[in-house]
């Protein structure tokens, strides 16, 4: 996963440098703004390192306010659609498959932008989710375990809370960026079988956002 930030991060720094090339811009930072962003989700779940694995590609879309506190620092609140989940591949014994996992949230960021210069910013703070709608879906080697109908809505902690931090770059109306969301909230609930008690899908949230976003005002 930390390859894939780098990456990410890599691509959004050139594509924001070369669009600063072609067009000079002065912001003004002295007035709030809204507007509309969406962009596409990298997500997985992870439960003590982050890495590559399991990666589901998804969308975000939504709204964005930019309120300024100084002349280099808003606040920044987004009211987003935004689908995480992960795809876990199994292999034992007994059946081999892969599940699907899509995880639909309503989704608040209360970030803190400072701007490093007319184009360019950083962006960080908590993010606080609701989960709206889970899909699952399951595709295994014989068609005989079929989990996906034992798995609902109420399988699934309604409430997630994290951390997001980002690149960004601000034009006339206009923005590009990259952010990461890491989740601090187990995404499964407690369920028993036989006797025993387990998580499933014991994993948090990860998961890297690429978007742009449009200025109405």
């Amino acid at each position: 996963m930390k390859n894939r930030i780098q990456l990410f991060s890599a691509i959004i720094f050139c594509l924001g440098a070369t669009f600063a090339n072609v067009q000079a811009q002065t912001n003004d930072t002295g007035n709030a703004q809204v507007g509309v962003k969406g962009g596409v989700n990298f997500s997985n779940m992870y439960t003590e390192d982050v890495d590559d694995n399991n990666v589901l590609t998804s969308f975000n879309a939504g709204f964005y306010a930019s309120v300024p506190l100084t002349s280099s620092l808003a606040f920044q609140p987004e009211f987003l659609y935004s689908r995480k989940g992960a795809e876990l591949e199994y292999d034992n014994a007994f059946v081999s498959g892969k599940a699907k996992f899509k995880l639909n949230y309503i989704e608040v960021p209360l970030l803190l932008k400072v701007n490093l210069t007319d184009n360019i910013n950083i962006h960080a703070g908590p993010y606080f989710a609701y989960l709206i709608d889970a899909q699952v879906t399951n595709e295994n080697s014989d068609g005989d375990v079929n989990f996906e109908e034992d798995i609902d809505n109420d399988d699934f902690n309604k409430f997630d809370v994290g951390l997001s931090a980002g690149l960004g770059f601000d034009f006339n109306s206009i923005g590009i960026g990259a952010r990461y969301n890491y989740g601090l909230s187990t995404v499964g609930k407690e369920r028993d079988f036989a006797g025993t008690t387990y998580t499933f899908p014991d994993g948090k949230n990860s998961n890297i956002s690429l978007y742009v976003a449009f200025k109405l005002n």
